[in-house]
C-alpha cells in the first residue's frame, strides 16, 4: 500500500513499469505527445525529471494499462471488488454473514482520518505559476490540470462524509483569467459539485473548493469512480489504497494530508468565465464556453512534489483504460439496475458517449407471429434514461436467439444486426433531446437527437461483402469502399446546408433506384475521406457516429413516412465536417519531430517505440 505519488512510482520502477526521462522537456505539446506515443506503444509510466519552466517533476501513463493499473492496487483490489458487490447486492451479506464480515471490517477501516498536527503538503505555500503548465493540444485555451481530485461540501449538512470528490478539469491559464487569482473549473450544474454549487448559491454563501492533485493513485481514480448510492468517495479512497484518507482543514478548506499539490479557493454565485478549448475525449476540441470561476484563496506543494497529467484524445487513450479497470472492478452495474438488460457497451472508439450497443432480452414475441422488436424497445428506453447512458446518440439493439452474442465483438455485433435489420420498421428516432456537452454533431450545446435501431428475428438478408455495382460512378459521389459486410463508405461533395443535402439526398436515392436498388447493403456512410473511414473498424467507428446528429443526418433511399414513423430501403448517414462541428485533433508536425530525441539511442525512451 502506498502513502503518496512517489511510494508508487519507484514500486514500477522497480518491477520495470516506469521510465524516468533525463532530459529537459517542455511542457507546451511535448510531454503530451511523448505521453502519447508511450500509450500507443503499450509502453510504460513516465516520470519527467525535468520540466521545461517549473522545479516541480510530473508523471503520467500510470494508468496505460489494466495490467498496470492492478499491478498498483494488487494488495486491496480483491476486498474492494468484494465491497461493492456487498454494496451492489446487500442480501449476500445477510445470506452468509461470516462470509462477508471482512468486507465490513475493510469498509470501516476506511473511513477518512483527520489529522489536527501540520503535514508536508501544508507545510509550503507555492503559486499557480510554480505548477508545470501542461498544454496538450495546439489549440488548447491554455494549461490544464487533466487528473484533479476537485473536493466539495454539502453547504446543508457540512463534513466529509458529506463531500463530493470529482474529476472535473482545471484551467490554469489562458483567456480571460487573472494568473495565479482565479482558474476554471468545468462542470455541469447536475454533477455533485453543481449541486452544492446550487446550495450555497441559495444560502448567499460561496462554495468552498480544494482541488487535490496527486497523492496515492487510489485518490485518483477514486474521482472518477461511479460507486454505488451512499458510497463515499473518500471511504473508497482509503479503501483502494489499503490506507484511510488522511486530512485536515486550513482556513476552512479541506486539505487532503497525502496530496502532492492542494489548491484552495470559492466559487461565487453566477461568477463564470471563457473555458476552454481543450482536446477532448471524442477526438476534438472542445470550445470555448462559460463555466464556473474559482477565485484562488492558496496553493499548497508538499517537498518533492509530483504533479500527475495524462493526456485526452481521440480513443483509444489513458481514459480508456480508466474506463476498463472501472468496468472490471465494479462489474455491469446496469444489468444489474435495468431488468431484461444482459449487456450494454459503450463504443470507446466512437467516443463512449455517442454510440452504445446493447443485448436484451425479448419475452414478448411467443405471442406474436413474426418475431419483431418489442421488449426490447421498451429497454432501450430505459437505457436511454440511466445516467451517462443518457447522453448517447446512437443505441443498436438486439436480443439472442439461436447463438450467443458479445457487444465487444463490434463487427461480429453489428453484422447480426444488419443481417435482421427491417429498415421500414426498426428506426426509431427521439428529436430535440439531449446529448453530450463535449458533442458538437447536435444542433447546439447538449442539444441533439438519438435514434434506437432493435433488431430481433430470423436473418433476412445476406450482407454485400463487396461494392455493389449500383454505387460505382455515380455522379458527386465518388471512391466507393467496403467497410464492413453490408456497410460502404461514399465520398460526396463538401457538406453546404442542411437544406442542400436533402436535395442531395433525394438525387442519390433516385440514382440507386434506377440502377436496381441495394438489398444487400442497408447502410451507406457518406463522408469526406471514404479511405481512412474504411482503413479500419475503429476509423468507421468514429468518423461515423462523432460526426453525425440522427435526427439531421440519417437519411434514406426511398424513404417514407408512415403512421409518424420514418422507413427506407437503406440507411445514409451523412458523416461529413459539417460548418458547426468541432475541429478534430491534430498534432503539432514540428513537435513530433522534436521529441524523437528521446527516443534516439543512448536517449531516456530508447525501445520504448
Amino acid at each position: 500500500m502506498y502513502r503518496n505519488l512517489e511510494d508508487c512510482l519507484v514500486d514500477l520502477e522497480k518491477n520495470g513499469h516506469l521510465v524516468r526521462i533525463r532530459e529537459e522537456v517542455d511542457p507546451y505539446l511535448e510531454m503530451a505527445a511523448i505521453h502519447l506515443k508511450a500509450y500507443e506503444a503499450n509502453g510504460p509510466a513516465l516520470l519527467f525529471e525535468n520540466v521545461k519552466g517549473s522545479k516541480f517533476r510530473a508523471a503520467s501513463n500510470l494508468f496505460g494499462t489494466i495490467e498496470r493499473s492492478k499491478f498498483i492496487f494488487r494488495d486491496t483490489w480483491r476486498a474492494v471488488e468484494n465491497v461493492i458487490a456487498l454494496r451492489n447486492d446487500p442480501m449476500k451479506a445477510l445470506k452468509n454473514p461470516f462470509k462477508h464480515i471482512g468486507s465490513g471490517l475493510a469498509a470501516w477501516k476506511a473511513l477518512p482520518a483527520k489529522q489536527s498536527n501540520s503535514q508536508p503538503v501544508s507545510t509550503h505555500e507555492i503559486q499557480i505559476t510554480d505548477l508545470p503548465f501542461i498544454q496538450s493540444w495546439p489549440m488548447d485555451g491554455g494549461a490544464f490540470v487533466t487528473l484533479p481530485q476537485v473536493y466539495s461540501e454539502d453547504p446543508d449538512k457540512p463534513g466529509i462524509m458529506n463531500s463530493n470528490l470529482g474529476m472535473y478539469r482545471v484551467q490554469l491559464s489562458g483567456n480571460d483569467y487573472e494568473l495565479n487569482k482565479e482558474i476554471g473549473l468545468h462542470y455541469q450544474i447536475h454533477r455533485g459539485i453543481g449541486i452544492h454549487q446550487d446550495k450555497a448559491n441559495k444560502r448567499g454563501e460561496p462554495l468552498k473548493v480544494s482541488c487535490f492533485i496527486g497523492g496515492p493513485p487510489a485518490h485518483t481514480l477514486s474521482a472518477v469512480m461511479p460507486l454505488p448510492e451512499g458510497m463515499s468517495e473518500l471511504t473508497f479512497a482509503g479503501m483502494l489504497a489499503g490506507r484511510r484518507f488522511q486530512y485536515s482543514y486550513i482556513d476552512g478548506y479541506c486539505i487532503s494530508n497525502d496530496a502532492d499539490f492542494v489548491i484552495t479557493g470559492e466559487i461565487h454565485a453566477g461568477d463564470t468565465k471563457p473555458e476552454g478549448p481543450f482536446g477532448d475525449h471524442l477526438g476534438y476540441y472542445s470550445l470555448t464556453h462559460p463555466f464556473p470561476v474559482m477565485k484562488v484563496k492558496k496553493v499548497y506543494a508538499k517537498p518533492n512534489a509530483i504533479f500527475p497529467f495524462t493526456v485526452v484524445g481521440r480513443p483509444p487513450q489513458e481514459d480508456t483504460s480508466f474506463g476498463a479497470l472501472i468496468h472490471e472492478l465494479t462489474g455491469d452495474a446496469i444489468v444489474k439496475e435495468i431488468p431484461g438488460v444482459k449487456e450494454v457497451h459503450a463504443v470507446d472508439a466512437a467516443g463512449v458517449h455517442p454510440l452504445l450497443f446493447a443485448i436484451g432480452s425479448e419475452r414478448y414475441t411467443p405471442y406474436q407471429q413474426v418475431k419483431q422488436p418489442t421488449e426490447l424497445l421498451t429497454i432501450a428506453n430505459r437505457i436511454l434514461g440511466t445516467g451517462q447512458l443518457s447522453l448517447a446518440k446512437y443505441l443498436f439493439i438486439t436480443a439472442e436467439d439461436k447463438q450467443p452474442l458479445d457487444t465487444h465483438r463490434e463487427e461480429e455485433f453489428l453484422t447480426y444486426i444488419l443481417e435482421r435489420l427491417d429498415l421500414h420498421r426498426d428506426i426509431h428516432f427521439q428529436t430535440n433531446t439531449t446529448i453530450d456537452t463535449l458533442d458538437y454533431s447536435g444542433t447546439g450545446l447538449n442539444s441533439g437527437s438519438k435514434v434506437v435501431i432493435a433488431a430481433y428475428g430470423d436473418k433476412c438478408r445476406d450482407l454485400c461483402t463487396d461494392v455493389p455495382e449500383a454505387l460505382k460512378d455515380l455522379r458527386s459521389y465518388t471512391a466507393p469502399r467496403l467497410v464492413m459486410p453490408g456497410i460502404v463508405a461514399i465520398q460526396g461533395p463538401s457538406f453546404t446546408s442542411h437544406e442542400q443535402v436533402a436535395r442531395e439526398m433525394n438525387e442519390l436515392s433516385d440514382a440507386i433506384r434506377e440502377r436496381g436498388g441495394l438489398p444487400t447493403c442497408p447502410m451507406i456512410v457518406l463522408c469526406d475521406d471514404s479511405a481512412f473511414l474504411s482503413a479500419n473498424l475503429n476509423n468507421f467507428l468514429w468518423a461515423t457516429f462523432t460526426r453525425s446528429n440522427p435526427s439531421h443526418d440519417i437519411h434514406g433511399v426511398n424513404s417514407y413516412y408512415e403512421n409518424k414513423h420514418w422507413a427506407c430501403d437503406n440507411m445514409i448517414i451523412d458523416a461529413r465536417m459539417k460548418p458547426h462541428h468541432a475541429p478534430p485533433l491534430i498534432p503539432d508536425p514540428t513537435v513530433e519531430k522534436n521529441i524523437e530525441r528521446l527516443f534516439a539511442k543512448g536517449a531516456s525512451l530508447e525501445g520504448v517505440l
